[in-house]
């Protein structure tokens, strides 16, 4: 679903590897919206003074340090949703029901944060529009 491009940009040769990486990609015939779609992400930052990327859509990371990966993280989330057609909704259910039990059949459940003083429960989950739309359909409260 997604093509992550992970390069050490203090290397010497970044620029070169890009190139060699990018070509032996499209040598694979991968579909056009994979290619399309990578995520560029430029490692060891913290071992350039003040880097900023100037390859457009980069994401400036130090795995070393952390810096970077929290917005690395939502990019390869917001792609990843963007490719499957799935989207992350937080569903109020009744506990009383089998709507939690659906959601973890049909959908991925994320996080559950129950509400023991009406017997609810408010489930994150990762879901197609086509299981929603059936979730709506089958519990529509």
């Amino acid at each position: 679903d997604l093509i992550i491009h992970v390069r050490d940009i203090t290397h010497p040769e970044t620029m070169l590897q890009k190139a060699t990486v990018l070509s032996v990609l499209k040598n694979l015939n991968l579909p056009s919206r994979l290619l399309d779609s990578i995520v560029e992400v430029h490692n060891k930052v913290d071992l350039i003074e003040r880097y900023k990327p100037t390859e457009e859509n980069a994401l400036a990371i130090s795995a070393l340090h952390g810096h970077g990966l929290e917005e690395l993280k939502q990019e390869i989330e917001k792609k990843i949703l963007t490719a499957t057609g799935k989207k992350i909704l937080t569903i109020n259910v009744n506990l009383e029901g089998p709507q939690l039990s659906w959601l973890y059949k049909e959908a991925t459940v994320q996080e559950v944060e129950v509400m023991p003083e009406d017997g609810t429960a408010r489930v994150k989950v990762i879901i197609s529009s086509s299981a929603f739309g059936r979730y709506k359909n089958l519990f529509p409260n």
